[in-house]
C-alpha cells in the first residue's frame, strides 16, 4: 500500500485562540497541533503570546511548521495584519479556524450592557473581521475552508443568555457566509461542541459535575478538545470538499435526545443508575 500523503500537505492555516486559557489542551491548541501534524503551515494567533508559544513548542517538537502572531481579533487592524502575516510568511491562505470564545452568565435582566457587547464582539464580530480579511486571500489561493466554532448552546437554551445568543448567531453567520462565498470556492462550516472538558471549563468543574456531564448523552463518555480538533481537521481537509454551510454537533449525541425522556428510558434500561 502506498504511503499516505498528509491530509493538509501544502496548505496554510490560521487558528485563532491557538493557545489554551489554562493547563491542558483547548480546542484551538488541538486543532493547530493536528493541522501541523497533517502537513499544514500554521499561524498561531492568540491575544496572549505565551499561550500560543506553548502550542508552538508542541508543533516544533513534532517537526511541524508554525509561527506565533499576537492579536486581538475584535480589532479590525489586528485581523488585517494577522492575515498579511500569514501571506508574508507562507505565501498563501487555505484554512481559517475561528476559535475564540467567551461567556458571561445571566439573563437579559441580569446581564450588563458592557458584558453583552463584549460577548457578541468576541464570539461573533471576531469571525466577521477575521473572515473579512481572510476571504480575499483565500480567493487568490484558489479557495479554502473556514471553520467557525459555535456550541450546542446555540441549539439549546443555556445558563448564559448572551452566550446562547452569540453561538446561535455564529450558526446563522456560517450559513450566510457559505452561501455568499461558495461560488468563490470557499467552504464555511460550523462545529458545535457539546459538554467538552477543556481548560476553559475546568476551573468550575468537580468530579461529581464531570460525572453528570459524562452521563448526559447517549455515548456516556467525556469529550475533550481533541474531539473538536479532529472535526476541524476533517473540515479543513479536502475530504470534506462537498460539505458547506453545515453546523456539526460534536456532543456524544446529546442534542439527538429529549433529556427527560432519555433519562427515564436510560434508567429503566439500567444505562443510568438512580
Amino acid at each position: 500500500m502506498p504511503e499516505r500523503s498528509p491530509r493538509l500537505a501544502g496548505k496554510v492555516a490560521i487558528v485563532t485562540g491557538a493557545g489554551s486559557s489554562g493547563p491542558g489542551v483547548g480546542n484551538g491548541k488541538a486543532a493547530a497541533v493536528l493541522f501541523a501534524r497533517e502537513g499544514a503551515k500554521v499561524l498561531l494567533v492568540d491575544a496572549v503570546r505565551d499561550r500560543a508559544e506553548e502550542t508552538l513548542s508542541i508543533i516544533k517538537e513534532e517537526g511541524g511548521e508554525a509561527e506565533v502572531f499576537e492579536a486581538n481579533v475584535i480589532n479590525a487592524d489586528d485581523c488585517r495584519r494577522m492575515v498579511e502575516a500569514a501571506i508574508d510568511r507562507y505565501g498563501r491562505l487555505d484554512v481559517l479556524d475561528n476559535n475564540v470564545g467567551i461567556s458571561r452568565r445571566g439573563s437579559v435582566l441580569e446581564i450588563s450592557e458592557e458584558d453583552w457587547d463584549f460577548v457578541m464582539a468576541v464570539n461573533v464580530k471576531s469571525i466577521v473581521l477575521c473572515s473579512k480579511y481572510a476571504i480575499p486571500r483565500m480567493i487568490e489561493s484558489g479557495g479554502g475552508s473556514i471553520i467557525n466554532i459555535s456550541s450546542i448552546a446555540g441549539l439549546r437554551a443555556h445558563s448564559s443568555t448572551p452566550y446562547t445568543t452569540s453561538k446561535a448567531a455564529v450558526q446563522g453567520l456560517t450559513m450566510s457566509m457559505a452561501a455568499d462565498h461558495g461560488p468563490d470556492g470557499i467552504r464555511v462550516n460550523c462545529i458545535a461542541p457539546g459538554l467538552v472538558y477543556s481548560p476553559m471549563v475546568a476551573p468550575r468543574m468537580d468530579s461529581d459535575l464531570r460525572e453528570i456531564r459524562r452521563n448526559a448523552a447517549p455515548l456516556r463518555t467525556e469529550g475533550d478538545s481533541w474531539d473538536i480538533g479532529y472535526t476541524a481537521l476533517f473540515l479543513a481537509s479536502d475530504e470534506s470538499r462537498w460539505i458547506n454551510g453545515v453546523t456539526l454537533p460534536v456532543d456524544a449525541g446529546l442534542t439527538s435526545v429529549t433529556p427527560v425522556t432519555y433519562q427515564t428510558l436510560a434508567q429503566q434500561q439500567g444505562v443510568i443508575r438512580n
